[in-house]
């Protein structure tokens, strides 16, 4: 059976312009995400900085704009100042968030010189689990500042005479979470978010600051774990931070396809709560969403494996290989975040490379594209412009978490200055076809469509045949200012269309 559904344009409805800091990444110091990641000094790849050229030309093509940087978990146990200095002088620590051994060779100087060679800004995170004002500052101070103080010129003395120039910090990580090393009410984080943030002010009252949300839409705090941080800290912070995974639980494909609609329910949820704070509040300041973390994370497997019994030094940790149905998920995903580009003002998909990650590295081997990469880099590249408020008619499916869903899920974007129009379409049926029209201003043309489905959807890629799973062109067609397209079961469009 072929279903029909019809999507409207009009470049007038504009939600928001198109921000990059939308097509964020992460780097945690967890599993291999650095070390044998990023950085391999003795890879055949390796630049005389030891990091993977062919990383780095991947991390480029995929089209990253921000990277958060070095946690997750693995920040609230966090001594920087380990990570400075001759490297041969640098401690080893436990990393209690991932049991594992950190060797610091990789530290703020050298993370800073890759994010240079990789074109891309840095959102530092903050320890505020087992550290807090003074050591904010501190690590601000060595990071900004240009000369003349003690931390500035030691940044100096190793190499890096110019400041890095970060204007964006997360304000610890995760502290809702039990498992976080230094977890909090949300009263206490409250109170050390504002006071750490005051202190940052005083020494840049430009800089983004970015509170702690939930770790999760399903932790029984939501909401007024928000609404308590941001009576503490609405008028020192600029945005509130929003964190969510998603799996197909218990075999339930139909509810996976569908993450989008609980990623545009959180989304919602936390705006409006924001809102309500700043409304009691009688504040004219609009916070913003850092959804800093998010993307397909097998969470199940990685949970009911045994507890390591040994400290080791970059383990192999949550390295999932992603399939066709999995790299769709990851395009609706993004067409929610662009959906809510006026309150997103960044995402980063967590992570990078070999942890949860788009991309893959082998020590000594290749790297590679995921699944995932693809409908990632696409989105980057074609989005410009303006954010559409598109119209969607579409039939539904039933699905065991979300109820009846729209079948199609989409997203347009335009820009003013050449005219292109781009449109990104999921279909999330997993029989059925979807004919898609779409009325177009007259004198459009197709200037490139593609396509990523897979007949068996469970397909991977993999470093014997990396390219499994790519997107192929679309085959739409125009007649009468009409642009008609069969998106396939399961399947993630993207086409550009000229004006």
């Amino acid at each position: 059976m072929t279903l029909s559904a019809r999507l409207g344009l009009d470049t007038e409805r504009v939600v928001a312009p198109v921000s990059r800091r939308t097509f964020g990444s992460f780097v945690e110091h967890m599993g291999r995400g650095v070390y044998g990641g990023i950085y391999e000094p003795s890879h055949p790849a390796a630049d005389a900085d030891g990091f993977r050229r062919d990383v780095l030309d991947l991390v480029r093509e995929m089209g990253v704009s921000l990277v958060r940087y070095p946690g997750g978990n693995f920040v609230s146990g966090y001594r920087w100042e380990d990570g400075i200095g001759p490297a041969y002088q640098r401690p080893v620590r436990r990393d209690l968030a991932w049991h594992s051994l950190e060797t610091n060779e990789v530290g703020i100087d050298e993370f800073m010189r890759w994010a240079t060679k990789a074109n891309l800004d840095v959102m530092y995170a903050l320890n505020l689990g087992t550290r807090g004002v003074q050591e904010a500052l501190d690590v601000h101070e060595y990071l900004t500042f240009e000369s003349g103080t003690h931390l500035s010129e030691l940044r100096r003395s190793h190499g890096a005479d110019k400041p890095y120039g970060i204007r964006s910090f997360c304000l610890g990580n995760e502290m809702d979470g039990p498992w976080q090393t230094g977890h909090k009410t949300a009263h206490e984080y409250g109170r050390l978010a504002a006071e750490t943030a005051r202190a940052l002010r005083s020494a840049d009252p430009s800089l983004e600051l970015i509170a702690c949300g939930s770790s999760h839409s399903s932790m029984p705090t939501f909401g007024a774990w928000e609404a308590t941080v941001l009576e503490l800290a609405y008028d020192e912070v600029d945005a509130i931070s929003a964190h969510a995974y998603y799996e197909p639980i218990d075999g339930d494909l139909a509810s996976f396809l569908a993450s989008a609609v609980d990623m545009d329910h959180f989304i919602d949820s936390v705006t409006a709560t924001a809102d309500s704070v700043g409304a009691r509040r009688k504040s004219k300041k609009r916070i913003s969403i850092s959804f800093d973390e998010w993307n397909v994370w097998y969470l199940s497997k990685f949970q009911s494996r045994p507890t390591p019994v040994d400290w080791q030094v970059a383990p192999r940790v949550i390295e999932d290989s992603y399939n066709v149905a999995d790299a769709v998920v990851v395009g609706s995903l993004l067409i929610s975040l662009l959906r809510h580009s006026d309150r997103v003002t960044a995402a980063c998909q967590a992570q990078l490379v070999n942890v949860i990650a788009p991309i893959r590295a082998e020590p000594t081997g290749t790297a590679w594209r995921q699944t995932t990469f693809h409908p990632f880099a696409l989105t980057s590249r074609l989005a410009q412009g303006n954010v559409l408020d598109v119209k969607i008619t579409s039939p539904a499916y039933e699905t065991p978490r979300f109820g009846a869903v729209p079948v199609l899920d989409a997203v347009a974007t335009h820009d003013p200055a050449t005219g292109d129009l781009t449109v990104f379409a999921v279909n999330r049926h997993q029989t059925d076809p979807v004919d898609l029209t779409i009325p177009l201003p007259a004198s459009t043309q197709v200037a490139e469509s593609w396509l990523l489905t897979d007949s068996d959807l469970k397909a991977t890629n993999t470093q014997e045949n990396p390219d499994r799973v790519v997107p192929r062109p679309a085959e739409p067609t125009l007649t009468d200012n009409t642009l008609r397209l069969t998106l396939p079961p399961v399947s993630w469009s993207a086409i550009r269309l000229a004006g």
